[in-house]
């Protein structure tokens, strides 16, 4: 359980910068109005890779950072399952925030290779796949979900893989939390045992 007398402060994650060619790629898709490239955050050598399905925003309309409620939530459960923040590095299906309605089938067709291309290169030794929608992405399949495929070991290219509901799915419905920790704890108990 967590314990409410210890203060949890989330921290601005350092940000990874995509390759050139891959940014110069994103500036010239047109499939949807979007936000800057986030490639990355975290540690880039760490063991376990994060994916979401998009990053959430990192600066408010006036240019100034702050952490949104999926990193809070997010960064809450790692600290509750004991693994440490620079274990961590987390990366997106969709490179960048879509600020307006697209279609979203052609933006993950897109985006995936870059994100396999990621997987490949950085080689972690776990993913955690957060969301239906990142994990109908990485498991080819539309109608998987969270509810159906977390609490058991899978495995994604090669690699060991948790999934889990989306952290703004556990900020919002509290009843989802346990089971977000949950999952985080199996995680946790794998890595030490690497």
């Amino acid at each position: 359980m967590h314990n409410n007398n210890m203060k949890f402060t989330p921290i601005i994650m350092p940000e990874d910068k995509a390759p050139p060619e891959i940014a110069q790629a994103y500036e010239q898709c047109q499939i949807c109005e979007k936000s800057r490239l986030v490639w990355g955050e975290g540690n880039p050598k760490a063991p376990i890779m994060v994916i979401l399905d998009n990053p959430g925003a990192r600066e408010d309309k006036d240019g100034t950072s702050y952490i949104c409620g999926t990193r809070i939530t997010l960064q809450e459960i790692i600290a509750e399952s004991g693994i440490n923040l620079n274990d961590i590095y987390i990366t997106y299906l969709l490179k960048c925030r879509p600020k307006h309605a697209y279609d979203k089938e052609d933006m993950r067709a897109f985006s995936k290779p870059f994100l396999i291309e990621q997987i490949e290169t950085m080689q972690p030794k776990f993913l955690a796949i957060l969301g239906n929608t990142a994990i109908q992405a990485m498991f080819g399949d539309s109608l998987a979900t969270a509810k159906e495929l977390r609490g058991r070991w899978h495995t994604i290219m090669g690699i060991p893989t948790i999934v889990s509901f989306h952290p703004l799915a556990a900020r919002s419905m509290r009843n989802l939390r346990p089971y977000f920790l949950q999952d985080w704890q199996m995680l946790m108990s794998r890595l030490r045992d690497s």
